[in-house]
C-alpha cells in the first residue's frame, strides 16, 4: 500500500519536473561517494600496473617456444614436381614448382593432420601440405626441389615432431 502511495505522488513529480526541496549536506553526499569511488579506481588501476614486465616476459617466453603437441616415428621417402607426370601442386594447392623452396611434406592425414607444421630431423620444419599417392599410416613423403637430392635421401626411419 505505501509503495502504491509512494508512486502515486512520484508520478506528477516525474511528469512534471517538479522536484522536492533538499537538504545541502545531502546533495553533498553523493559527490563524496563519487569521489571515493574514482580514488579507489585510481588505486585499482595503479595496482594493475604493478607487475608489466613479469608478464611481458611470460607471455615472450611461450610465444617465442615451439611446442611440441607429439612425436611420431616415421618411415621418410623424398618426391620432387619436377618430374614427368608431377602436376607440381600440392593436395592442399601449394605450388612448389612455382616455390621450390618451400618445405612440404606429404602425410597420412589420419596420422598427421593437413596444416600441421612438422619438424623434420635433417629436413627443419615443413607444412604437411599433401597427400601423396602411396603414404599410408606412419609414412611421410619429403619435397625436394632437385630430383638427384630426392634420389639421394633414399629411404629413413625417423622421428618428427607434431608442433601445431
Amino acid at each position: 500500500m505505501n509503495k502504491r502511495l509512494f508512486s502515486l505522488l512520484l508520478l506528477p513529480m516525474i511528469i512534471f519536473g517538479l522536484t522536492l526541496p533538499v537538504a545541502a549536506d545531502e546533495v553533498d553526499k553523493p559527490a563524496q561517494n563519487i569521489e571515493t569511488k574514482s580514488l579507489s579506481l585510481d588505486k585499482k588501476t595503479k595496482d594493475l600496473e604493478r607487475f608489466p614486465d613479469k608478464e611481458k616476459k611470460a607471455v615472450t617466453a611461450s610465444a617465442s617456444k615451439d611446442d611440441v603437441k607429439r612425436t611420431v616415428a616415421v618411415e621418410a621417402t623424398a618426391y620432387t614436381a619436377f618430374c614427368e607426370g608431377c602436376s607440381g601442386v600440392t593436395y592442399t594447392g601449394i605450388d612448389l614448382r612455382a616455390n621450390p623452396n618451400q618445405k612440404v611434406i606429404a602425410v597420412d592425414p589420419n596420422v598427421i593432420p593437413l596444416g600441421s607444421k612438422v619438424r623434420v630431423p635433417g629436413y627443419g620444419v615443413a607444412v604437411a601440405g599433401d597427400i601423396g599417392g602411396d603414404i599410408e599410416g606412419h609414412r611421410i613423403d619429403l619435397f625436394m626441389a632437385q630430383e638427384k637430392d630426392a634420389f639421394d635421401y633414399g629411404r629413413r626411419q625417423v622421428k618428427v615432431e607434431i608442433l601445431n
